[in-house]
């Protein structure tokens, strides 16, 4: 396995081993078995190739996710069948989230007609237990149980936390399955407690833990379905399932496409140039490319509509950001002749800035840029229009918010007198 020394085996399951990594405390790595299984692996094949795919699929996922800004336990892929993680004590529940009724759903929940669509996705909480059938818990099942993981007891905020997470990344994937003309159906998740105390998302994410239709057409089904659904198991049935897992790993690369949006900081007087600069380390925070420039609509308006003209022309989706001081002639004359969003962000002063901001909030009728106070603020405007079309921001923006609420919830855990 390279540099890495592998020590005792920790765990095995169906379709992967768990080592010690002894040379590298606190982290394992997995490995991959070339194995298929279905109904608590009442069903179950040997596939050559799988581990090799199965690996692929879940570093490709695990990375993007990571670039996000979720908390996972993935590091690195170590070879074709495997990779490197944080030791992580697993907590013994799948969380299944669902967008569309289909599969188990559907006998569980009689009445129900397949396609039904659950907004918000649908949440569901399930026992790892093979032998009792992975059982459907509530969340106070969950809670009763008061399961100890790493040291951590899995009480109310806990659970919450799991459950905003798994929306989150569910509705991460949706997205960026969605920009390949995919539809992510529903998907189940894992989560372990690293030694640091963290709850991270952990196992593996692959075919087998999710249902992707393609044009959000069912019979074009791309994941474990069609290796589930096969009344006889024939070498030509489990190739093709081999096609369909393949298939998934190559579009996963498209997954992180070059950027195809960006912003543009204009401002007034290079002055100006702090309050652009921490502008455009916002907007590169959510992955939005951004360009600063120096141009005066009162004194080179020409040069500031050549400057406009050769964004427009290139026709890529742009958001400006016009930082101009006392009289704000920049804003309005971009706004006035741009068909791309303008946002107004002054560089406001103490002894004038009362009366400087009217120059940025009462506009000529016709004119349509905002004005916001603050440079983060502008940067964090500018990548939530951007993220109407761009997955990548948009996945950002959403972790962001997540990691904001999980913040909170443990500050308040922290202060409370029940913690």
């Amino acid at each position: 396995m390279g540099e890495f020394k592998l020590g005792k085996q920790l765990n095995e399951g169906k379709t992967k081993i768990v080592y010690e990594l002894p040379d590298h405390p606190g982290h394992v790595l997995l490995q991959s078995k070339d194995r298929i299984t279905a109904g608590n692996a009442a069903r179950q094949h040997e596939l050559e190739g799988k581990a090799a795919i199965s690996t692929t699929t879940t570093a490709r996922v695990f990375d993007f996710l990571n670039s996000a800004g979720i908390r996972t336990h993935f590091i690195k892929q170590e070879s074709d069948t495997a990779f490197i993680a944080e030791s992580c004590d697993m907590i013994m529940i799948e969380w299944v989230t669902r967008r569309v009724a289909t599969g188990s759903f559907l006998k569980r929940n009689i009445g129900v007609k397949e396609g039904y669509r659950f907004c918000p996705p649908k949440l569901e909480y399930f026992y790892k237990d093979d032998a009792a059938g992975d059982p459907e818990w509530s969340r106070e099942q969950i809670l009763a149980a008061k399961m100890v993981c790493g040291g951590v007891l899995i009480g109310p905020d806990e659970v919450d936390i799991m459950s905003k997470m798994t929306v989150c990344v569910f509705e991460i994937l949706e997205r960026a399955w969605a920009a390949l003309d995919c539809s992510l159906i529903d998907m189940k998740i894992e989560f372990g407690v690293n030694q640091k105390g963290e709850i991270v998302l952990a196992d593996i994410i692959d075919s087998d833990s999710w249902r992707l239709w393609p044009s959000g057409d069912r019979r074009l089904m791309k994941d474990k379905q069609v290796y589930r659904e096969l009344k006889e198991v024939t070498a030509e049935g489990l190739e093709t399932v081999k096609r369909n897992f393949m298939w998934v790993a190559d579009k996963l690369k498209e997954f992180t496409p070059k950027p195809q949006a960006r912003a543009v900081v204009l401002m007034g007087s290079p002055s100006d140039m702090t309050h652009s600069e921490k502008i455009r380390d916002t907007c590169k925070s959510y992955g939005v490319p951004c360009e600063l420039r120096v141009t005066s609509a009162h004194k080179g308006t020409d040069e500031t509509l050549r400057i406009l003209a050769e964004y427009e022309g290139e026709g890529i989706p742009t958001v400006f950001i016009a930082v101009a001081g006392r009289s704000n002639g920049l804003g309005p004359v971009l706004a006035g002749n741009a068909s791309w969003p303008v946002i107004n962000c002054p560089p406001v002063s103490a002894d004038w800035g009362a009366q400087d901001i009217w120059s940025s909030l009462r506009l000529p009728s016709g004119l349509g840029c905002s004005t916001v106070l603050y440079p983060e603020a502008a940067g964090l405007m500018a990548a939530q229009i951007l993220a109407l079309s761009n997955h990548i921001v948009w996945g950002k923006l959403r972790a962001k918010q997540l990691n904001t609420w999980i913040g909170l919830q443990m500050a308040d855990k922290n202060a409370r007198s029940d913690k």
